[in-house]
């Protein structure tokens, strides 16, 4: 996992093509983006869209095999909380056309996605977006990268 500022993105580059591929696109992006699905140059997907947070996230935790996320939120802030998936407990299994499997709803390490932090994800965290950075909803407008993993 990694959590950081965009201003530091520049010491994430070299990690594959696509993830290069999906820090210029961030780089670039404009707040004012509509929401929709953008597909970008090495298989990456941008997804923007707007969602409220919540105090708890009933879906409790994902993780997915085939695609690397990188989160940003464009407005509002958000809580993303993240664990190694060897320490959380499996309650629906992967779904293969969903890329996804869910994980049970516990303690990890809270992440706040907005003011230009950022967070990326691999297949070995399981992670629970939309929740309330400060336990009050709000409405959140983020965009969401799924970076094919390479090699």
């Amino acid at each position: 996992m990694i959590y950081d500022h965009i201003k530091n993105m520049g010491l994430y580059r070299g990690l594959g093509a696509a993830l290069d591929t999906a820090f210029d696109y961030l780089e670039k992006l404009d707040a004012d983006v509509e929401n929709g699905t953008y597909m970008l140059d090495n298989g990456v997907r941008a997804i923007v869209s707007e969602s409220m947070t919540a105090p708890v996230n009933e879906k409790g935790f994902e993780a997915h095999r085939r695609y690397i996320d990188v989160q940003l939120a464009l407005r509002g802030r958000e809580l993303i909380r993240c664990k190694p998936l060897e320490f959380v407990k499996e309650t629906i299994a992967y779904n293969e056309e969903k890329d996804a499997a869910r994980y049970a709803d516990e303690p990890g390490l809270d992440a706040v996605i907005g003011d230009g932090y950022f967070v990326v994800v691999w297949p070995d965290d399981a992670h629970e977006p939309l929740l309330a950075a400060d336990g009050k909803p709000e409405l959140v407008k983020k965009v969401v990268l799924k970076v094919p993993v390479e090699g």
